[in-house]
């Protein structure tokens, strides 16, 4: 393994720790967590073997480790406080949308979404790096994916309590499309 290979799966290892911890400070800790974790494990990989895979796996492992320490916290509904927050008063902003629904995700249905979507690995791959068989990681994903359909669709908006009738501009009930990002 060299510097060279390492740096290169730096994009791919912050965006998935981005996504994963839902936190920019927190997805820097992780990845270099994961980079101490590969100095000090160096001997254990094998070369000629995929080194993404090994790193991913390295991360998945240090992430679940954080989560099973961290001690419970209480869980804050932000949809059902929407009505006393301030925003503003335009369109929603679609990618954070996307990002507060990924986090509503179960975190293995999550892990699975983001590394064969987000990162566009082989459910081989994907089953290695998390442990599990393959017909899981294809389970995981169908229920990943349809959950979050759900999660994106949104509701037409109601009429208000003056009973005014709604925006007709407003975004309607259809879901968003989603794209690859890459």
């Amino acid at each position: 393994m060299n510097r060279t290979q390492v740096v290169e799966q730096l994009p791919a290892l912050r965006r998935y720790a981005r996504v994963l911890t839902g936190d920019a400070w927190a997805a820097d800790d992780l990845v270099q967590d994961t980079l101490e974790r590969a100095c000090s494990k160096w001997l254990l990989w094998r070369a000629g073997s995929d080194l993404r895979a090994w790193l991913f796996t390295l991360m998945h492992n240090l992430y679940l480790n954080q989560v099973r320490a961290q001690p419970p916290s209480p869980h804050l509904d932000v949809d059902g406080l929407r009505d006393s927050l301030q925003g503003s008063d335009g369109m929603h902003d679609d990618a954070l949308d996307l990002e507060r629904c990924l986090q509503r995700l179960p975190a293995e249905q999550r892990a699975v979404l983001l590394l064969v979507t987000l990162e566009d690995m082989d459910y081989g791959d994907v089953a290695r790096i998390l442990g599990i068989p393959v017909g899981t990681v294809m389970s995981r994903l169908s229920r990943a994916r349809s959950r979050l359909r759900l999660l994106m669709e949104r509701a037409p908006d109601a009429p208000t309590a003056a009973g005014n009738h709604p925006d007709p501009d407003a975004p309607t009930g259809q879901p968003t499309p989603l794209r690859r990002l890459k």
